[in-house]
């Protein structure tokens, strides 16, 4: 008996709500978290592409396109995975839509999110590997954040512990069809996460202020870091998902496996065939200084010269020009 206090006492606990409200207006604590590490992502990536050569504001400019593509990617990753949730029997398919709820996929995520860094990037004339390269770390550190929105909606966790510091989830939180005795506490799986991807961010900033990592050597460290991280974390979850048991393993377990394999021979050829980092992050005749350098010769160049003394004259010698 002494041994359970001295575990509760020690134990995480999680909010009896993740939802408060301002008036009508409803403040969830998933949805804070989610905007929270945007913002941080922002800043941080903001930072690192002026110091890559980049303009102020481009990566504002950039996550315009970035984060809606990157939301609805992480929610088709992650209805797709577990579309039983949505469709069939007893289920409301609109639901599919309440991402407020929880449920976002992080390997969508990135997917559609870089998509749409693509198209803007294209369209402002910026190659894409280096302002990857600069939004990467701090992809981690919104990772990192917006776990907490898992403890907030009490889900995601892990296998019960009796590690001191376990997580105590109500009731009525367990995955369905799952009991287990008063007083368990389970892994807190969120916390781990968070933890793991802010010592991935510090690992990818030193990694590249030693190397000068480039040519997407940075979005590969990243990827080698947080999946070598999230595969032994995804194996501690106990969510009911569809894809639990993939000759082994949860199906995210594997995706982890593949990605990281992938993104090792990537950072290992592309060091091989393009060492070093780029030199320009634009495109050609696309930067800042070319665009200078045009509108300067533009407006430094001297009036034609020619006769003057007749409108003809006049009128020829402009439309030369």
């Amino acid at each position: 008996m002494t041994d359970l206090l001295t575990l509760t006492a020690l134990s995480i606990p999680s909010p009896s709500s993740g939802v408060w409200y301002v008036g009508p207006v409803p403040l969830r604590g998933y949805a804070l978290s989610i905007i929270l590490g945007i913002v941080v992502a922002i800043w941080i990536g903001e930072r690192r592409w002026v110091a890559r050569g980049g303009r102020p504001g481009d990566v504002q400019d950039l996550a315009i396109w970035g984060v809606p593509f990157g939301l609805v990617g992480a929610r088709l990753y992650h209805v797709a995975t577990d579309h039983g949730l949505y469709f069939g029997d007893g289920n409301n398919p609109i639901t599919a839509l309440y991402v407020w709820r929880g449920g976002l996929g992080i390997w969508g995520g990135v997917a559609l999110g870089a998509l749409g860094v693509y198209l803007g990037a294209r369209r402002k004339g910026i190659k894409l590997l280096p302002v990857l390269d600069a939004l990467a770390p701090g992809v981690l550190v919104a990772q990192a954040i917006g776990r907490w929105g898992n403890w907030f909606n009490q889900e995601l966790y892990g296998r019960p512990t009796d590690l001191p510091w376990g997580l105590e989830i109500d009731p009525g939180n367990y995955p369905s069809g799952l009991t287990f005795p008063a007083g368990t506490t389970f892994h807190p799986t969120y916390l781990y996460e968070f933890l793991w991807n802010l010592a991935a961010f510090a690992l990818v900033i030193w990694a590249d202020r030693r190397f000068k990592l480039g040519h997407g050597r940075v979005i590969a460290l990243y990827v080698m870091a947080y999946t070598a991280g999230r595969g032994w974390i995804e194996d501690l979850r106990i969510d009911t998902v569809e894809l639990s048991d993939v000759g082994g393993l949860r199906f995210n377990v594997w995706v982890s496996i593949v990605l990281f394999v992938a993104a090792a021979i990537y950072f290992v050829v592309s060091l091989r065939l393009r060492p070093g980092r780029e030199d320009d992050v634009w495109r050609p005749g696309r930067g800042p200084d070319t665009t200078d350098e045009g509108d300067t010769a533009a407006t430094a160049a001297p009036p034609a010269s020619g006769p003057t003394s007749g409108p003809a004259s006049g009128t020829t010698g402009e439309a030369s020009t």
